[in-house]
C-alpha cells in the first residue's frame, strides 16, 4: 500500500511556499522532510493532515484520491505539530483516555503501557496545566500508539526531548513501521531508523512573493 502526493502547489497567505512537488511513503516506511526554516515542511504536513487542500495536485492511498473518502482519509492519518495536545485541565491519563477513545479502540491496558514506556507512569495523576514542556511533549508522542492511523504526521516530535525520550520515540516510531505504519516527519535531527526516505524540500521552496501564474 502506498501514499503518495502529486505535483503540490502549497499557497499559504497569499504566498506560494511550494510547487511541483511530488513524494511516496510505502508501508512500513519513513519520509523525514528536510530543507531549511520556511521551505515548507510543516505547511506539507498540514496539507497532508486536510487542515487545508493544495491549491494544485492531490494525494492518493494506492492511486485512489483521497477526496474520493475524506472521512476515511482523515481516520488513516495522527498529526502531531509543534503545539502539544495537552488539555490543562485533564490528568496525564484522562487525556490518553481521551485520545484513545477519539482516534481508535484502546482500552485501560493500553493507556497502562503507553504510560510505563514514555515514563509518565509517576506523574499519571497529574493534570496538564502542571507539566514541563518535556512532559507535555512525551504525552502528546505518546498518544499516537493509541490511534488506528496508518500514517503519523509528525513536526519537529524530538524538540524539549532528552536523549532517553528520544530512543523512545525511535522504538515507537520502528514498532509503528513493522505493523506496516508509515511516517511524515520534519525534523532537523538525524534519527535512527529503518526504511529511511528523504524529501528535500527546499528545491521546490518559493521565497519571494509569488502568484499562480
Amino acid at each position: 500500500m502506498t501514499f503518495a502526493g502529486k505535483d503540490l502547489t502549497c499557497v499559504r497567505g497569499g504566498r506560494v511556499v511550494f510547487r511541483s512537488l511530488s513524494f511516496q511513503v510505502v508501508a512500513g516506511g519513513v519520509l523525514v522532510l528536510g530543507g531549511p526554516n520556511g521551505s515548507g515542511k510543516s505547511s506539507l504536513l498540514r496539507l497532508v493532515a486536510g487542515f487545508q487542500p493544495p491549491a494544485h495536485g492531490s494525494f492518493l492511498w494506492d492511486d485512489l484520491p483521497v477526496t474520493d473518502d475524506r472521512d476515511g482519509h482523515r481516520a488513516r492519518v495522527a498529526y502531531a505539530g509543534h503545539l502539544d495536545a495537552v488539555k490543562p485541565a485533564l490528568t496525564v491519563t484522562e487525556g490518553l483516555g481521551f485520545w484513545a477513545r477519539l482516534g481508535g479502540d484502546a482500552g485501560a491496558q493500553q493507556i497502562e503501557k503507553a504510560l510505563e514506556r514514555w515514563g509518565l507512569a509517576p506523574i499519571a495523576d497529574l493534570p496538564g496545566a502542571y507539566l514541563s514542556a518535556g512532559q507535555r511533549r512525551r504525552l502528546n508522542l505518546a498518544r499516537l500508539s493509541l490511534t488506528n492511523a496508518k500514517l503519523w504526521l509528525l513536526d519537529e516530535p524530538t524538540v524539549s526531548l532528552d536523549d532517553a525520550a528520544v530512543h523512545t520515540l525511535m522504538g515507537v516510531i520502528g514498532d509503528h513501521q513493522a505493523n506496516g505504519g508509515r511516517a511524515m516527519i520534519a525534523t532537523h535531527t538525524d534519527l535512527d531508523l529503518e526504511a529511511t526516505d528523504t524529501l528535500n524540500l527546499e528545491p521546490f521552496a518559493v521565497t519571494q512573493m509569488d502568484g499562480l501564474s
